[in-house]
């Protein structure tokens, strides 16, 4: 979709890249380590003074201690930081629950470690956990649970009832919890994160992961960090060193800078992301769209229905790039069997004249469509 969107000049809002939000701190701070150096390999974990921001941001935003000597490794994005988990703690033929819609990479990275992924599906509209369904998929192979909240691609955050009855069925069958937390301080109209780490009885079976590019919106940097207990982390630490072994210290440098804002940042990213939610979930519902509230992450997930009878996602999201000049992605995408085509998902994380420029197409091609359904009407 987003070669298709620079093909044609049209909008994208499919790919989940933020424009204009880097806060100018971090980047000054980059420019002056790249400036200072050094430029030689830095520490195989991470630098010290990154891992320990690491672990005083999650002090500060979800009261949780963490050792950062032992316990925090820095990585060359979130990714690295879920393969290097995958591998080290994956033996061959265990079983991995993921919950779809999923970021795709979850099953190749499953895979490749030699495990089988065991999809959970979460349904529209509500997107609710299906706690039936999955009891009944464990099995004694299971061997993890795949955990991404806040979820791209809906923006669901999971609830403390949720969260509860994970935690149940964690303790129950001994499993291990892989917690993609990439959007943890994207969350908005006074919504909480919610992590499973921060529950005592929890805390040695989870790894958390986090990112620097959606904290930031640097997105190319490529900066991640997995926080985990001791005897989890090592095993993920020998895996990191054998698959990108560092990550550059210069940018390293700046995320701990970043990672040591003032409450004032956190809170006005929460704050801008939320005004560019509303310039597009108020033009999608003018436009006729049916929208989800979106709770967190950069996404808006839109109900297709009233405009495509057919309910195909990939071919209307074709459409709309065509037609209107916006472009979303296919909901089905992100599922393993690609059979949920009822909706498409819109970046909001996007400059407001980007937005309002997409916002006017929408109405447009509304119009448009109006007036040549009035036209067969007629004849």
């Amino acid at each position: 979709m987003s070669r298709l969107a620079a093909e044609t000049g049209s909008i994208n809002l499919g790919q989940g890249f933020p424009e204009g939000m880097e806060p100018a701190a971090l980047i000054d701070a980059a420019v002056k380590a790249l400036q200072d150096g050094p430029h030689q390999y830095p520490p195989m974990m991470g630098l010290p003074a990154l891992r320990q921001a690491v672990a005083e941001n999650t002090k500060r935003f979800l009261e949780i201690d963490v050792d950062w000597e032992r316990e925090v490794l820095v990585t060359s994005g979130a990714t690295e930081a879920l393969a290097d988990t995958f591998l080290a703690l994956l033996e061959t033929g265990d079983e991995v629950i993921v919950f779809e819609p999923v970021y795709d990479v979850y099953a190749l990275l499953i895979r490749r470690a030699g495990a089988i992924p065991v999809p959970v599906r979460l349904a529209p509209p509500h997107w609710e956990l299906p706690r039936e369904q999955l009891a009944a998929l464990i099995t004694p192979k299971t061997r993890a649970i795949v955990i991404n909240t806040p979820m791209n691609p809906i923006g669901k955050i999971f609830d403390d009832e949720e969260l509860a009855f994970l935690s149940a069925l964690v303790l129950k069958h001994d499993l291990l919890v892989i917690a993609d937390e990439v959007y943890e301080h994207l969350t908005f109209d006074g919504r909480a994160h919610k992590t499973l780490f921060a529950l005592p009885e929890l805390r040695d079976r989870v790894v958390r992961i986090g990112s620097a590019g959606k904290t930031f919106s640097v997105t190319g940097w490529k900066v991640g960090y997995v926080t985990a207990d001791a005897k989890l982390l090592a095993p993920i630490a020998r895996a990191h060193q054998f698959v990108t072994f560092t990550t550059p210290p210069a940018l390293q440098a700046a995320v701990a800078v970043g990672l040591r804002l003032p409450d004032t940042y956190f809170q006005s990213l929460k704050t801008d992301l939320e005004l560019r939610r509303n310039v597009l979930v108020d033009g999608l519902r003018a436009a006729g769209f049916t929208v989800a509230d979106a709770a967190s992450t950069y996404f808006a997930i839109a109900d297709i229905s009233s405009f495509d009878a057919d309910g195909d996602d990939l071919a209307f999201s074709r459409r709309l790039t065509l037609e209107a000049g916006v472009t979303p992605v296919p909901i089905s995408s992100f599922y393993g069997a690609r059979d949920v085509t009822s909706h498409v998902r819109f970046c909001f994380a996007k400059k407001i004249e980007t937005l309002e420029e997409a916002v006017k197409r929408l109405s447009r091609w509304r119009e448009n469509q109006g007036r040549d359904q009035g036209l067969k009407a007629a004849s």
